[in-house]
């Protein structure tokens, strides 16, 4: 198993900060995203990863040399990286040549979440926190006849239930070429602004995905400065 992390985009809601540097380089309790990624991968038993890079890439190449954590990593890099996440996770299609995780790069998150994930009887799943509805900018995961129908924040008529999506998407080897052909219906049409999750309806359809609820474990995704401030308030110290 390998992970594949998007770090390639500008972080243009965090502007305050990522006009400084990549939104997985934000330190939080005096350490990056990115580092946190690492160590927990090499706690989990994931030796390898795959990082897309575009935007201020010199900076993650240098912090991820300094300190990789053990985790022995390779670079692809987004050119376009202004571009919606399908481009990157486009970019990142030849990578997918194992089971893999792919994993937004700006969450700060409990290790025994993406533990859970791993370790998931699901051979292809997602991560929920069932305790969450969705108020505006939730991305969500939505579940139908016992399994994953949707990953969006565009909420379909019908379902049975739905919790916000971690950012973290497992995908045995054998299940990612849907996850290729999902995407490429949408790459040729040149719908390079949408984000990834919406691009997998197909993948959806194809596999069935399950899911992992982890209500009561603290993450927190950043998109705005104030997430900033809530993830050293009230995530950090229960990590």
């Amino acid at each position: 198993m390998k992970a594949v992390i998007l770090a390639a985009g500008v972080g243009k809601r965090l502007w305050p900060v990522t006009q400084h540097r990549p939104k997985c380089l934000i330190e939080i309790g005096g350490q990056s995203l990115l580092h946190r990624y690492l160590r927990s991968l090499a706690e989990v038993g994931i030796p390898r990863a795959d990082i897309v890079v575009g935007y201020k890439q010199e900076m993650i190449r240098a912090a991820a040399s300094s300190n990789s954590c053990g985790v022995r990593i390779n670079f692809l890099v987004n050119e376009q990286f202004h571009r919606g996440s399908i481009s990157s996770l486009w970019i990142a299609r030849t990578a997918l040549d194992d089971d893999v995780i792919v994993m937004d790069a700006d969450v700060l998150f409990h290790r025994e979440i993406l533990r859970r994930l791993v370790q998931s009887p699901y051979p292809s799943a997602l991560l929920m926190d069932e305790t969450v509805k969705q108020t505006g900018e939730e991305c969500m995961v939505v579940v139908e006849g016992g399994r994953v129908i949707a990953l969006t924040k565009r909420m379909p008529l019908r379902y049975d239930y739905a919790g916000e999506g971690v950012g973290f998407l497992k995908v045995r080897q054998a299940d990612t070429p849907h996850v290729v052909a999902s995407l490429r219906t949408f790459v040729d049409r040149e719908a390079w602004q949408m984000e990834y999750e919406d691009a997998l309806l197909e993948f959806f359809r194809e596999v069935k995905v399950g899911h992992e609820q982890i209500g009561g474990l603290p993450w927190t995704e950043i998109d705005f400065p104030e997430d900033v401030e809530k993830a050293e308030r009230d995530i950090l110290p229960k990590l």
